[in-house]
């Protein structure tokens, strides 16, 4: 029993030493309190899973590599198929979530949403619908089901245009999707993302907050791939102009169009907080501020699209009866806004804090963002001592 328990504390030491350090475990400050995982997975049902392709190096040969790419898979409510009150936003349409207009129109999600690279979201869709016919998600004989999926470019990273998303792909991160711990960095959909000047990706973070005697939990999960360095800020320090002439993205081969800012992000809010439709669009309109304090300016290359979601009022969804509903009043919703923010624009920086340097088509680079640096930052300006 003595050598059980130890092996056990052993194997708990070496998943936590295996973790990589997030913007907390550095010492970046942010407000608000967190959950147990800091992650969208804080938020009761929610279960994230991922896809990540990474091989070859060197110059690109199109349909050979290199890829750096992937698949992110966000299950509202696990394998339970339980349509969840959701809507979206957009900051700026330079970007792709399909399925958006019939969640406006019905007020519901009823699938899960899928986060890819900009040239695998047909395939992507077409593999949640195979894999709705796989697993018998739907138990009727005719059904119709619009899926959400959504995308960031990474084309100066990975060979886009070789499409080495597969099917196979979507099946793994939806199959792979739990709760708990999330990875973030290099991984899912956010393989090949760049952010704000440095190596972006997969991020997430969440905040728990106390409406009147009840208690609930705001999760966010970002696809980080936008941004100007010039604008990036951490703990309000000016990180970006600091570090200009610091690691910069080297580009052998980039066209001549390409604007500094040019990218997007995708940001996933889930709520246990019983909200409405309505209430949701304010939540997914909330996730701009969050991404405007990090040094988002929602410019003209970049998709900007969040969609919101609760995971309340489970018995909501019914083709047949009357369904009776909670709905938190819109007076006591502030602190879910606040929430949001706070959890948007630390989601990002942990997807920065995460992701490591990474070489793609070309030698074409995108630096880790450098720990040590923004600490010594930090501390020039009095945000940590």
């Amino acid at each position: 029993m003595k050598y059980l328990l130890v092996n056990i504390l052993l194997l708990l030491f070496c998943q936590v030493q295996a973790q990589k350090p997030r913007a907390r475990d550095i010492g970046i400050p942010f407000n608000g309190t967190p959950g147990k995982y800091n992650a969208i997975t804080d938020v009761k049902g929610v279960e994230v899973g991922y896809s990540t392709i990474i091989r070859g190096s060197g110059k690109n040969v199109r349909e050979q590599g290199p890829v750096r790419t992937g698949v992110t898979a966000i299950l509202p409510r696990g394998r339970n198929n339980n349509p969840v009150y959701a809507n979206w936003y957009s900051l700026n349409g330079n970007g792709e979530m399909t399925g958006t207009t019939w969640i406006t129109e019905s007020g519901f999600l009823e699938t899960p949403i899928m986060i890819t690279n900009t040239n695998s979201v047909g395939v992507v869709r077409d593999a949640v619908l195979k894999w709705f016919v796989r697993t018998g998600w739907y138990k009727e004989d005719f059904w119709y089901t619009y899926p959400v999926v959504a995308e960031t470019y990474d084309g100066f990273l990975n060979d886009i245009y070789g499409f080495h998303v597969k099917e196979s792909n979507a099946y793994e991160a939806l199959d792979s999707a739990k709760s708990g711990y999330l990875e973030e960095g290099n991984v899912g959909g956010g393989t090949g993302m760049m952010c704000l000047g440095f190596k972006g990706g997969t991020g997430t973070a969440s905040r728990v907050v106390k409406i009147q005697d009840s208690t609930y939990t705001i999760g966010v999960l970002v696809q980080s791939n936008f941004g100007s360095k010039k604008n990036l800020t951490i703990a309000g320090v000016p990180a970006g102009k600091e570090l200009k002439d610091t690691l910069n993205y080297e580009f052998k081969a980039a066209p001549s169009y390409r604007q500094e800012g040019d990218g997007s992000i995708i940001v996933v809010v889930a709520t246990d907080a019983p909200l409405l439709p309505h209430q949701l669009k304010r939540i997914a309109a909330r996730v701009p501020l969050g991404v405007g304090i990090v040094g988002g300016r929602g410019e003209n290359g970049s998709g900007d699209i969040f969609i919101a979601f609760s995971t309340a009022n489970p018995t909501a969804f019914n083709r047949e009866q009357f369904t009776a509903v909670e709905q938190l009043p819109n007076d006591q919703i502030n602190p879910l806004f606040d929430a949001t923010v706070q959890a948007v624009e630390e989601a990002i920086i942990n997807a920065m804090v995460a992701a490591e340097t990474m070489e793609g088509i070309n030698g074409n680079k995108a630096y880790a963002l450098p720990h040590n640096l923004v600490i010594e930052l930090l501390k020039k300006y009095n945000r940590v001592k």
